[in-house]
């Protein structure tokens, strides 16, 4: 089966920085996130694991499936004694067509704060 998300989703580097903190911890800070935009979700800054905090991040059970992307893995950040469930997710293993996002992860909890600095 071939996956082609060709006019759904779109994958471009975001020159900007990027910022995700959970009160005053810094989680991940990057100048090299990928904005993907897919049809009928709000844009998404995938951030390399290399400029995230991972002792921040805990792989929770959950995962979901895309027909675009492939299998997400969630995380759940523990910060303080505190826990923000599946916070976080990642594509492990993508279809071919979204390759560009493996080693990425993308955060979305309304009590994570996402900055985008100089």
């Amino acid at each position: 089966m071939i996956h082609d998300p060709e006019g759904r989703i779109s994958v471009e580097p975001n020159p900007g920085r990027i910022c995700i903190r959970s009160g005053d911890t810094l989680i991940a800070d990057t100048h090299n996130a990928l904005e993907l935009r897919e049809t009928g979700y709000p844009a998404r800054q995938y951030i390399p694991r290399a400029d995230v905090a991972m002792h921040c991040l805990q792989r929770s059970d959950t995962v979901s499936h895309c027909p675009f992307k492939g299998d997400a893995t969630y995380y759940s950040v523990n910060i303080g004694g505190t826990t923000i469930e599946d916070a976080a997710w990642s594509y492990e293993d993508p279809f071919a067509a979204m390759e560009t996002i493996r080693g990425h992860i993308a955060f979305a909890s309304p009590r994570l704060l996402e900055t985008a600095g100089e």
